[in-house]
């Protein structure tokens, strides 16, 4: 694992003026140019993102039947939909999708229309049946969840920090930048806290 963000701070060398080379870790530079170039490198390694996560068939087929279990909808409309729900980890292909829509057709569970020139998805009968057969839909599943959390809101709530503390060193008084080592700092302490417990 990366180490950039270990123990003694952002750029090995320390967060604030106790490391002895200012933010950034380099000697000499201005705490508010080091505390840019901190939160860029911050913001760069949030936006390298685990790549979504491949579900078995089996939760695509059991996704599209929960689905379309509550409403007819398109083959597009069913891969935003399963996004949404899983809190943006997991979005299938259309190569997932869609074969997986001519299967269910195959099977006679579900059946096509042309609607506004889309050809929109419904449960059949024997569909139903076996929608009201399935247990929790895949995205509301614990590893879900937490693929939700982790891919999802960590990474925009370390993206939003680093966009505020820029703010602060682009517009910020020395003092008020000061304040913001003070505050990053601590954050930093307590995010490691978090790990030993």
């Amino acid at each position: 694992m990366d180490n950039t963000f270990g123990p003694r701070g952002f750029g090995g060398s320390g967060f604030g003026p106790g490391g002895g080379r200012g933010f950034g870790g380099r000697p000499g530079m201005n705490p508010t140019a080091g505390l840019w170039e901190a939160m860029e490198h911050l913001r760069s390694a949030f936006d390298q993102r685990p790549q979504t996560p491949r579900m078995a068939r089996g939760d695509v087929r059991a996704a599209v039947l929960a689905l379309l279990a509550e409403q007819p909808m398109h083959g597009y409309q069913i891969i935003q939909e399963i996004e949404e729900r899983s809190g943006g980890s997991w979005k299938p292909s259309a190569g997932s999708v869609y074969p997986t829509l001519q299967l269910l057709a195959d099977e006679g569970l579900i059946e096509a229309a042309e609607q506004s020139g889309r050809k929109t998805y419904s449960l059949t009968e024997a569909g139903r049946a076996v929608a009201d057969e399935a247990g929790t839909p895949p995205w509301e599943s614990s590893s879900s969840r937490a693929g939700a959390a982790s891919f999802g809101a960590l990474p925009k709530a370390g993206v939003d920090l680093a966009g505020a503390a820029a703010q602060v060193a682009r517009t910020g008084t020395p003092e008020q930048v000061q304040q913001a080592i003070d505050v990053l700092d601590e954050a930093r302490r307590r995010l490691y806290a978090i790990l030993a417990d």
